[in-house]
This record gives structure tokens, sequence and C-alpha cells, in this order.
């Protein structure tokens, strides 16, 4: 084998360490097992060689126990094969699933700003691409790099015993396969990085054209999106093409090299032969002790490329478990006590990045089980406001504060326990009606389910669903329509049954009659509560008890409709805004 320098080696340490290890019974069992696959491979030269030997002293006793120990050592070798391959796979699948697992909780975990940096697409890529190629170096450095080591040592070992002159003359040929073998190496590095890279960029390319097809016939865009992606799996295509050309180039490699030890070989222990130096046993049992080490040594060439590419993968595995999230719970946090829900934003600063302020100097208090309406035009941190709540996002400065209670200081998972969101992009999971309730208050009841369907005007079009509850939604929820979908979560939030409540555009895409249907729950869902909601259609918030004015980042008007109205100031000039695009709104206050 080649070289395993650079962090090669620490990435299968921490491989080691944190995966391996705890299966280290298993894998003394296996290394018990190489063990004897080497040490019976090391066995069949010398058992050709006594055959032969035998053969020309006319020994008769040769043909009744030679072929029994013939078939001992090989029935030793084929058990032990196979017990060392179901011990291998066994722990290579349980070590891929623990991986997988964990990087799954990580990013399930992760900020949000850590998970905006890749699309979804290119991070399930990772359990797929990314894993083949750990999965394949795992196998490989049990049935290879020990396997084969040992099966090489043992045969080596045979050779040696031989005839040592001509193992150092076929060790030779060594150093001059090793070099070329260990660039190609480092080559296959660079390229498989930039190819799991690649790889990740067109699963995001062509997941994002599937979910915006619609758009893409509308505007007829469909000859655009197939170049694009044609463009994109063809760079995959090249980077391919660049490793297995790479991968190609070992084969002949080491051919040559074997080549080049056989005949050196044949041509010495031939002299030997004829000059009655040697037997004809001994010609036939290093040359075929030779052939034998030809296939493990050829393995062991070929390992590094497998290797190096799995290498490439570990690094990416690893950066990504390494980035622990910013947002964390502080040591010592204690539950938020239960109160009646009063909100309070102290000198609020926030930035998505250095260069981008989304919210400068907030100072606002939402009055316990009242109802705030953030507006504002796109971009004047409405969003922003609601997603420092449940901490979504840590403020930069100031501070957000529930109760007196400073979010930051309290459980992460009692902050959340205490907030409910209703928002304009629904998620729901492909599962049941029921299940997608559910995940409202884990271990509810079917009649609290229910319950709460009814409360949010979704039981009557469950009830006549061919499955009732235990209809199944579809990925994403695509089984049902918008209003559907936005009641379904609705009786999400009435199940959650929080004092705080969120509300983001949660009518703006619906028809008129689903609106009315989920305005009506809405109303039910928000009385009681402390309740923040955004909504563009001013039409909406008349009858908050608190509207806030937003506009590049801080708030530029509080009050009431009709004093907002009276004032003259920017609500005013919104409300004025809406009137001249929308027709049906009424132009005067109710």
């Amino acid at each position: 084998m080649a070289r395993l320098k650079g962090d090669t080696i620490p990435l299968l340490r921490r491989l080691w360490r944190e995966w391996l290890s705890p299966h280290r019974g298993t894998l003394a069992v296996v290394l018990v097992l190489i063990a004897l696959v080497g040490a019976s491979t090391g066995l069949y030269p010398a058992l050709i060689k006594g055959a032969f030997d035998a053969f020309d002293r006319k020994d008769s006793g040769a043909l009744a126990y030679g072929p029994l120990i013939v078939i001992v050592v090989t029935s030793v070798r084929g058990f032990a094969l196979f017990g060392q391959t179901v011990l291998t796979n066994r722990v290579v699948t349980r070590v891929e699933a623990d991986m997988q697992a964990a990087l799954y909780g990580h990013l399930i975990d992760a900020d949000l700003a850590q998970l905006g940096r890749e699309s979804p697409a290119a991070f399930t890529q990772r359990f797929t691409t990314d894993f083949a190629f750990i999965k394949e170096a795992l196998t490989r450095i049990s049935t290879v790099l020990l396997r084969d080591v040992a099966m090489l040592v043992g045969l080596v070992a045979a050779l040696i015993w031989m005839d040592p002159v001509l193992t150092g003359v076929a060790a030779v040929t060594v150093p001059f396969v090793a070099g070329p073998i260990g660039k190609i190496g480092k080559k296959l590095r660079r390229v498989s990085t930039t190819t799991q890279e690649q790889m990740g960029a067109t699963a995001s390319l062509i997941s994002e054209s599937l979910q915006g097809v619609r758009i893409a016939k509308t505007y007829a865009m469909e000859g655009y999106l197939k170049g694009r992606a044609a463009d994109a799996l063809d760079s995959v295509r090249r980077l391919k093409m660049k490793a297995a050309n790479a991968r190609g180039r070992l084969d002949p490699l080491l051919e040559v090299g074997g080549g080049f030890a056989v005949a050196a070989v044949l041509m010495l222990v031939g002299q030997r032969v004829m000059a009655g130096e040697r037997t004809v046993g001994d010609f036939t049992g290093y040359v075929a002790a030779l052939l034998l080490a030809a296939q493990p040594a050829r393995a062991l060439g070929t390992l590094n490329a497998i290797l190096q590419e799995a290498a490439a993968a570990l690094t990416r595995y690893f950066a990504l478990m390494d980035e622990a999230p910013t947002i964390r719970e502080a040591s010592g946090a204690k539950a938020l006590k239960p109160g009646p829900g009063e909100i309070a934003y102290r000198n609020l600063h926030f930035r998505y990045r250095a260069d981008a302020p989304a919210l400068e100097g907030i100072d606002l208090v939402v009055p316990a089980g009242s109802t705030t309406a953030l507006v504002g035009r796109s971009g004047s941190g409405k969003s922003s406001l609601l997603n420092l709540v449940p901490r979504l996002y840590d403020a930069t400065g100031g501070t957000v504060a529930i109760d007196g209670q400073d979010v930051r200081g309290v459980t992460l998972s009692s902050l959340r326990a205490a907030v409910a969101v209703v928002s304009q992009e629904v998620v729901l999971f492909d599962d049941t009606i029921a299940a997608n309730i559910g995940f409202g208050r884990p271990g509810a009841t079917m009649p609290e389910i229910m319950a709460a369907a009814e409360a949010a005007a979704a039981h009557g079009f469950v009830s006549r669903l061919p499955e009732g509850y235990d209809f199944r939604v579809g990925p994403a929820g695509g089984r049902l329509s918008g209003g559907e979908r936005q009641r379904i979560s609705l009786a999400r939030a009435f199940l959650k049954d929080a004092p705080i409540l969120l509300l983001d555009e949660a009518t703006s895409a619906l028809d008129s009659e689903s609106e009315r249907l989920v305005q009506d729950a809405l109303t039910r869902l928000m009385k009681g509560r402390t309740t923040l909601v955004i909504a563009h259609r001013l039409s909406t918030v008349r009858e908050a008890d608190l509207i806030v004015v937003m506009e590049a980042g801080r708030v530029v008007e509080t009050g009431r409709h009709e004093a907002l109205i009276a004032q003259g100031g920017a609500y005013a000039r919104l409300h004025r805004m809406q009137l001249s695009d929308d027709p049906a709104e009424p132009a005067t206050v109710p």
C-alpha cells in the first residue's frame, strides 16, 4: 500500500475513537479470523512444494494424507473468510447507521443560519454519496487492509522460507510502484472532494427545479432548466471521469510491476532448477506463492485510492459535526416560570450578517393576553422580531424577555413549549393527519386530537376523507389543499395550548372561503393568549389591541388602528396604498 500521510491517519484515528472502538470485541474476533486466513494462505505454497517433491520421490503415502491436509487447510480458510465477512458487515452497517443518525441529530439541532448555507438536497446527498465512500473504506479496511496484509505476511514468510535471495529480488520492484500509487491517491483525494461538493450542488439544483416546476411551466422555462441541469450533471461526469482515469492507472502499474517481479523469479529459479540446485517442487511452490501474493498486493495498491476518497467524505462529515450551534442553553438555565405571557424587547439589535442589520434599537412591550400586530413593508424586520421569541435566532444586542425572564436564561424546551407558531408556510410531514396534529403535544389522546381539529374547523373535512384521521397527507401535505393544510396547522396549535401565539401571514395565501374558516379558527385560538401577528393586509389587524409599524428594522409608530389613521403617518400611508391597490378594501374606519 502507498502512503497514508497528511490528515488521513488522524481521520482514521478519530473514526476508531468515536465510532469503531465500541465494537472492539467483535473486531478482535475478526482479527483472529483474519490471522487464520493469513496462516492458511501461507500454507498453500508449502503444500504445493511438498506435493511435487513427494511425487518426485514416488511417495505413494502422499496421495493418502496430502488431499486430507488440503481439505483441512481450505476448510479453515473458507470458514474463517465467511465469519470475517459476516462480522465485518455487522460492524460496518452498525457504524454507518450510527454515524448517519448522529449527523441527522446534529442537523436537527443546528442553527437556522447553519442550515441555510446549504440546501436540504445538498445535506441529504451527504447521507448517500459521502457514506457510500465511508462504508466502502470501512469494509475494505477489514477485507483488504487487514485480511490481505495477513495473507501477504503469510505468503512472504513462505517465500522467505523457500528462498530469501529470490524474495529480495522480487521486492526490488516495490519502491518503483509505491511512489506513483501515492501520487494517484493524492489526486483522487482532491478530485473526490470536488466531486462530492459538486454532487451536493447538483442535488440542490434538481430539487429546487422540481419544487418550482409549476412556475417553470408557466414561464416556459423547461429548456433553461434542462440546460442548467445538463451542465451540472456534465460537471459531475467530468469529475467522475477524472477519478476513474486516476484509478484506472493503478491496474496497469501494478500489473507491470508484478510482471517484472515474476519474470525475474522465473529466470533465476529456472536457471537453478536446470543446474540441479533446486527441485521442481521448489520452483512450483515458489512461483505459486509469488502468484498468490500478487492478488493481495494489488488489492493493497488500490486501497489507497479508496481511503483517499473516504478521507474526503470524512473531512466533510467531521467538519459539519464539529460546528457547534450558537443557540445553546446557558449553564444553569432554568425552566421558564409560568406567567401571563408578557413579551418585552429591550434595546434590541439583531443582524443576520455583519453587513445586514435587521433590527436596530427595538423597545417594545407586548402586553400579556393581548393581540399585537406587526405591519410594514417586506424587509422591515417583522419576521425577525417573531423569530427571536422562541430563540430560532439570538439577539446580537439587548434582550427579549417573557414575564421578565430573559429567553437566553431559560431552557429551550420550556421556552418553546410556551410558544405556538402558525405561519403561511405550513409544514406537514408525510404521515397521518392524526400524527401531524399530535406533534403539537406528544402523547395526546385521540379525543384530544379530534377536539383540536374541531376547534380549528378541520374536523369536517377530515371526517369526509377515506381514512379519516388515518389519512396520509403525502410529502409536504401535497394531498391536501392549502386551506386544509392551514387548518391542520391550526389544530396543532390548538392542541399545544401554549400561552404565546405567533402568527406569520397565516391567511395570506388562502382563497376567500378558506380564509374565512381559518380566520374564525384563529379568532378562537387567539382568545386569552399573548399573540404577535404579522399581516400585510391591514384589514386583518383592525381589531388588534396594539399595532406596531416597522420600517428598516425600527419601530416608527404604535397605537390602535383609529389613532394611527388619525396621525397621518406611516400606517396611514400604508393604509392608503392598500386602498388604491384593492378597491374592495373599505375606505372608512369601521
